[in-house]
């Protein structure tokens, strides 16, 4: 791990923002800590973040606003802690951008391990990691996508489909292993780098922000489909009716 590497911690309990920096640093991270949403933009670009711990519940402007106006600019990791557990809270953020969630209270060690996978996914995903430029397709084609592994874009015929880092990592790795039904537990471990824990909701979210952008009706999806009972698909060929 690098030691240099910077995380941006957006928490106003003090509390809370007191062990998160204490196991970070722990863990060798920098740790730059806000109490609120003032100065987070300043922050990502002067202190050369590498992820961002974003509460929900803050004061003045919400974790929510802040993450979308974070995506708009930067495609960092951006990991939500709160302490709202429902679905609908979850799949709001998600729809802001965020690449993974956890709710309060947590463990520490925990938490960790998440900005860790973050990361190393992260790395992967902008070619961080040693596998050589041979090894990996330059191109993958999959019905009218094309998707760019190097260049981290997505083509839908001549169109540009813009994706958030798991977004991308998702429809990528079932690109790579087409025609492969994959259950919410497999693509959770495969594409989080974390043991799948139970959220039925994160899976879903992402997997419909997908559809949303790529499938011609997304009410009725031909590239990737569910298959009742058991996960997901993403069919290298368009399903006959």
């Amino acid at each position: 791990m690098d030691k240099q590497r910077k995380i941006l911690i957006v928490e106003d309990d003090p509390d809370i923002r007191t062990i998160e920096t204490a196991y970070l640093k722990a863990a060798g991270y920098g740790v730059c800590a806000l109490a609120d949403g003032k100065g987070v933009m300043a922050a990502i670009e002067e202190q050369h973040i590498s992820l961002i711990l974003l509460d929900l519940m803050l004061p003045g402007k919400s974790g929510y606003a802040l993450c979308e106006e974070i995506r708009k600019k930067y495609d960092l990791p951006i990991l939500m802690v709160t302490a709202r557990t429902e679905s609908v809270d979850k799949v709001r953020g998600f729809g802001t951008g965020a690449d993974d969630y956890i709710t309060k209270p947590f463990d520490p060690m925990e938490l960790v391990a998440r900005v860790n996978a973050n990361l190393r996914q992260y790395d992967r995903l902008k070619g961080g990691n040693s596998e050589t430029a041979e090894q990996k397709p330059k191109e993958i084609v999959i019905q009218d996508l094309r998707i760019l592994p190097d260049s981290w874009k997505v083509y839908k015929g001549d169109t540009e489909i813009r994706l958030p880092n798991r977004e991308f990592e998702l429809l990528k790795f079932m690109a790579e292993n087409p025609n492969i039904v994959f259950s919410k537990e497999q693509l959770y471990e495969k594409v989080w780098g974390l043991d799948y824990f139970g959220d039925n909701a994160t899976i879903m979210v992402h997997i419909n922000r997908i559809r949303s952008k790529i499938e011609d009706d997304s009410k009725n999806p031909k590239i990737l489909e569910t298959v009742w009972g058991a996960g997901y698909r993403l069919n290298s060929r368009p399903q006959q009716d």
